[in-house]
């Protein structure tokens, strides 16, 4: 079961903020979106974020989201954005690509 907006975020109930409008309008665990308009929030994010850090990404890392995205179940796909999210948000990363 997921937890609410709070528990992943810096929102505090009465603060005025979008996290609080966000929440107003589509539940505290995003229950009044579907899936499909969850994935989209996530791919902006993802986007966004990857774009504000330095490095390259290795031609083989496309070759293998091909090959995930291909062979792979949508539970399994799932299952591989949770654990990268989590590695993301909590630090286990390797140091940026660079080619020189």
């Amino acid at each position: 079961m997921s937890k609410p907006l709070g528990y992943y975020t810096a929102y505090t109930p009465g603060d005025n903020s979008l996290l609080e409008t966000i929440q107003e309008e589509y539940g505290s665990t995003f229950e009044k979106m579907t899936k499909r308009e969850k994935l989209v929030i996530l791919t902006v994010l993802a986007s966004h974020i990857g774009c504000q850090l330095d490095g390259d990404v290795r031609g083989e890392i496309f070759a293998i989201a091909k090959d995930m995205r291909d062979k792979l179940s949508l539970s399994d796909q799932a299952g591989i954005m949770q654990a990268i999210i989590d590695q993301v948000r909590w630090g286990q990363n390797a140091e940026p690509v660079h080619h020189s």
